[in-house]
């Protein structure tokens, strides 16, 4: 499957990029920031971050995670029945092994629309006001973190992602290089943070298979360049951002998503490995039993007034 349209190897070669990571060493409420690049420090320097960013709780999956199991059966629908009186004409059609029946059938008498309601008169906006503040205080907004990511794999080396992030608001798209396979970070809709906040996550991704896109292309007589991607200290899943840091709020946020990866990788791995199950026995089921087509009946009345005929008697 070929990459999403995250790498451009010139940027990558010239961009900064500032990694992060959590250390056992630590405490909370530090980051670990290291520059690469040749004039990076002999060892990394600690800096403080921001309020918004310090960890006080750890980070964890909210609801059910997607593990393959599949939903329970929808209930059966209720069929609709026309009566035999009330079928006006009816046309028959073969196409693809099925019957199609269409039918005209007497008009139903559907309920009328209902009247819009007016609103109230007596509704107090200043005291609305401020109960609406009250409950912003105490129920603080759920971020979402809308991400696109690239995982390459490769025998000789682990896995690696390339991840944008598109935050809300007036700030830019934040990439950085991941040592967690983001892959993982799917079949969840939100989690609790690092700093206890709740998010909601959206992602899209895709996987990259270098050593097969190095072959293709040297079937072809091409050169594979593939990206540049920053080394990673082994132990927990760390980050290195692309170019300059983002704002604190962006930090916290995937600063939760690795403490998130690294906190639930087992649960998250397991997880992964049964959909993955489930889509390779759900492609043997449709190979074994294909689909067969259905027999389908349409049913249709007229309610447009007919136009009135020329000359013809008031």
């Amino acid at each position: 499957m070929k990459a999403l349209p995250l790498v451009w190897a010139a940027v990558m070669a010239t961009a900064a990029s500032v990694c992060s990571q959590e250390a056992a060493s630590t405490s909370p409420g530090a980051l670990i920031v290291g520059r690469a690049g040749p004039a990076a420090a002999s060892t990394p320097t600690v800096s403080p971050v921001a309020p918004s960013a310090v960890i006080h709780t750890t980070a964890h999956i909210l609801g059910n995670l997607s593990d393959g199991t599949p939903p329970p059966p929808a209930p059966p629908k209720i069929p609709f029945i026309v009566p035999r009186q009330d079928i006006l004409a009816t046309t028959i059609h073969q196409q693809g092994g099925r019957t199609i029946t269409i039918q005209k059938i007497k008009p139903i008498a559907l309920p009328s629309m209902p009247e819009p309601g007016l609103p109230a008169s007596d509704v107090d906006v200043a005291a609305f006001v401020v109960r609406a503040a009250a409950y912003r205080a105490t129920h603080p907004s759920i971020e979402l973190i809308c991400a696109g990511a690239t995982v390459y794999h490769s025998k000789t080396s682990p896995a690696r992602s390339l991840v944008r992030i598109w935050p809300y608001g007036d700030e830019e798209p934040v990439d950085f290089w991941s040592s967690a396979d983001f892959g993982y970070l799917s079949g969840f809709p939100s989690f609790i943070g690092s700093d206890g906040n709740a998010r909601s996550l959206f992602m899209m991704w895709t996987n990259a298979d270098m050593d097969r896109e190095a072959r293709s292309k040297s079937m072809r007589g091409l050169t594979y360049n593939p990206p540049e991607i920053p080394e990673f200290p082994a132990g927990p899943a760390s980050f290195a951002f692309v170019g300059k840091l983002p704002s604190d709020r962006i930090i916290a946020s995937v600063q939760s998503l690795h403490d998130l990866y690294n906190n639930e990788f087992g649960r998250l791995k397991a997880a992964y490995e049964g959909r993955q199950r489930a889509n390779l026995q759900r492609e043997a089921d449709l190979k074994a039993h294909p689909p067969q087509p259905k027999n389908i009946v349409l049913n249709y009345w007229r309610t447009e007034t007919p136009a009135p005929v020329k000359g013809a008697a008031k």
